[in-house]
């Protein structure tokens, strides 16, 4: 058995989160045991600030939080944002006219409309008005029913700075549209991942990922100033693997997709079977 961690991180959607959108009761009891004998624990997710309240109050804490894949770190205890790293408008434009220009002779050829895009803005506070955080283009089709977002022409969308650009189409698989995607996107200029199969990707800024938000949420720098072997890793999907390479104990969710369990020292049960729990309680 692993030392007794100081520092545990869970992605939230397919791990720590069931698919009925809830925390058990097992997961929240020792989650608070960790956290009352003094270890940090902070939820990363590919959520915007305001998506993380609802999963925090079900613990019941008040815990610094990386959003948006790392671009963004939340006080939720102050509910202020504390860090923010933004893609400019000129890189927004760029890369959607390059991702437009590569994939839309390829999608024409298969029979399929364009992709589109969104963007997902830092504001200051989980209470902002969601209109001014998320826009999309007229014809972005939702992967979540929403009505919270402004609808903006895509010069619109590329004007302001934003942490994410989302780029979608409901037509594939997220894993085929990254292969579609990724090799137009110089990783000097932003960063590809994804977090859900269903045709969305996530662009952020290069070197940023839910370990570099880790980093900043303990104090900043790219890499966290702490021993890898005292931190305990928790996630299922590619914009989770840079934490769990880092992490003294790097854990894929029976769910994970083979990319995640393919690099994790340990495979548990799935998120709707307490695999974030039947870890913990080797410790606590």
């Amino acid at each position: 058995m692993a030392p007794t961690p100081t520092l545990v991180v869970s992605d939230l959607d397919g791990t720590l989160v069931t698919s009925a959108e809830r925390v058990s009761p097992r997961a929240c009891a020792v989650i608070n045991r960790l956290v009352a004998a003094g270890v940090t624990f902070i939820p990363a997710s590919g959520r915007p600030a305001r998506w993380m309240l609802p999963v925090i109050e079900q613990l019941g804490l008040r815990p610094m939080c990386v959003c948006a894949n790392g671009a963004v770190v939340w006080d939720s205890a102050a509910d202020r944002i504390v860090y923010a790293a933004e893609l400019p408008p000129d890189v927004l434009g760029q890369v959607t006219t390059e991702i437009m220009a590569a994939t839309g002779p390829a999608l024409a050829e298969r029979g399929m409309e364009p992709v589109t895009f969104a963007v997902e803005r830092a504001g200051r506070s989980a209470f902002d008005r969601a209109s001014e955080l998320f826009a999309v283009q007229p014809e972005y089709p939702h992967a979540w029913e929403t009505e919270e977002h402004a609808v903006e022409p895509l010069a619109s969308l590329c004007a302001k700075p934003a942490v994410k650009l989302l780029v979608r189409h409901e037509g594939m698989d997220s894993a085929d549209l990254f292969d579609l995607v990724n090799p137009v996107v110089d990783p000097q200029v932003a960063h590809v991942t994804w977090s859900f199969s269903g045709g969305l990707l996530e662009i952020n800024v290069p070197g940023v990922s839910k370990l570099s938000g880790v980093a900043h949420a303990l104090g900043g720098g790219d890499v966290p100033a702490l021993d890898p072997a005292e931190v305990v890793a928790f996630g299922d999907m590619p914009n989770d693997v840079a934490m769990l390479r880092w992490a003294g104990v790097g854990v894929a969710m029976g769910n994970a997709v083979d990319e995640v369990a393919a690099i994790a020292d340990v495979r548990t049960s799935s998120n709707d079977d307490d695999g974030v729990a039947e870890v913990l309680e080797q410790w606590f």
